[in-house]
């Protein structure tokens, strides 16, 4: 096997403060944007309304687009390019138009169809994707993703309390927590869509990163039950992030490579999940060095490992939560004897 930075010795904690402040600006500035401009940008599928993708037989002028659908009743329709030049998106979600949808799904997309039809010519425009949804499964849907992204990250926490000290559940649920944050920040700062593929996109993100932490944090917790003699946490952390960076980079680039290869071949459809994903890879490796590995650091600094625990189980074998007892002891090894009695 072909091993990649194999017995590295990068310094990765060294800068975490640069890289704190980094991803702290970005969250701002993503959470500011949606103070002043508003919410995301919801899709079709939970704002509900009409999409229809539509291919010219000769380039169209979009006013004329445009002016066509408002006089049959379509105004403030979205059209957008896609592809090539002949090839258009329109979006139908007007309060009114969304009020259509509830009388009748169809409806709107037949006037479009019509009014479209009736403008340029038959066969002059042709109809691919088209999607009628009512605003009452929009709403259905989206406080189904509410509810999806609040179950998985529930029982990611109730995995991680399992499977990990308490001291490392608490940093790998506020790192996976950070890389939503940067996720929804980047969303709004570059007008991505929120579909439905995209919360696919963003619970994959939490599983994913979830995992890549839990790689890390299984070498360090190996590595604390055989520690070297004068070596930090800090030391040790980078050690565990360097013992592991040869798997890391092998996953890293087989999921990044067929993340690309969606957003450079897939269509529209899958395009909007590839793009968070390709971010998400990176937001994952990022967040599992440099803030994991921190909080890791602060949370031991503030609860220490030898203290607490020692005190726990002294209270819990003199059954008083109070006081706890004196440490036993050290049983007699090898050629020690006992005192003799007098």
């Amino acid at each position: 096997m072909i091993r990649i930075f194999h017995h590295t010795t990068f310094h990765f904690l060294k800068h975490w403060k640069l890289a704190a402040l980094i991803t702290a600006a970005f969250i701002a500035l993503g959470l500011s944007t949606y103070a002043i401009t508003g919410g995301p940008n919801y899709g079709i599928e939970f704002t509900g309304g009409t999409l229809m993708q539509a291919h010219f037989t000769a380039k169209p002028d979009v006013a004329v687009i445009r002016e066509t659908l408002d006089k049959a009743g379509i105004a403030g329709a979205e059209i957008q390019q896609f592809g090539t030049e002949f090839d258009y998106t329109i979006k139908a979600r007007s309060e009114k138009q969304v009020q259509a949808q509830a009388a009748g799904a169809e409806s709107v997309a037949n006037t479009i169809l019509s009014a479209l039809t009736q403008k340029f010519g038959a066969g002059a425009v042709t109809f691919g994707r088209t999607e009628a949804i009512g605003p009452r499964v929009g709403g259905e849907l989206r406080s189904g993703a509410i509810s999806a992204m609040l179950l998985a990250s529930l029982f990611t926490l109730m995995y991680l309390a399992i499977r990990f000290d308490w001291r490392f559940g608490l940093a790998a649920v506020l790192s996976t927590a950070h890389d939503i944050l940067v996720t929804i920040a980047f969303i709004k700062l570059f007008h991505v869509e929120v579909s439905l593929t995209v919360v696919a996109a963003i619970l994959t993100l939490l599983g994913y990163s979830a995992n890549d932490t839990i790689i890390i944090f299984d070498r360090v917790r190996e590595n604390l039950r055989k520690p070297r003699k004068s070596e930090s946490l800090s030391e040790l952390l980078d050690r565990s992030i360097n013992e592991t960076l040869p798997r890391s980079i092998m996953t890293h680039a087989t999921v990044l490579a067929a993340t690309l290869a969606l957003l450079l071949v897939a269509g529209e459809i899958i395009r909007p999940f590839a793009v968070v994903m390709a971010f998400g890879v990176f937001v994952a490796t990022f967040s599992s060095i440099y803030v994991a590995g921190p909080l890791l650091m602060y949370i031991e600094s503030r609860y220490p490992r030898g203290v607490t625990e020692a005190a726990g189980r002294a209270m819990r074998a003199t059954g008083n939560e109070a006081t706890p007892a004196a440490p036993a002891a050290p049983r007699p090894r090898g050629n020690d004897r006992l005192p003799s009695r007098s």
